[in-house]
């Protein structure tokens, strides 16, 4: 299924985080937070003015980013678990 968001929305992959600590500890499931870090998979044509002028959007396909700890809703997309966000949702672009 492809999917394309609307608007000033974004889809985005988790990236997932690592199984052990600096010091060699592994981490179980259970204690794991979920990573606030995402790849863009998909980009919506971006938000309106008042004027109806399109304002583009900051991020690309295949940008990594941060985000807030709550933000998006989560979804399932042909068997993956991604979210969609707003574009403000999103804090930065990692280099």
């Amino acid at each position: 299924m492809a999917f394309k968001p609307l608007h000033d929305r974004v889809l985005v992959k988790r990236v997932e985080s690592d199984e052990k600590t600096k010091g060699g500890l592994i981490i179980p499931d259970s204690a794991k937070e979920k990573p606030a870090e995402g790849e863009v998979v998909a980009v919506g044509e971006g938000a309106r003015k008042d004027s109806g002028e399109l304002i583009a959007p900051s991020v690309k396909q295949g940008d990594r980013i941060l985000f807030g700890k709550w933000s998006g809703t989560e979804v399932t997309v042909d068997g993956t678990e991604m979210l969609i966000m707003k574009e403000s949702d999103i804090l930065g672009i990692i280099a």
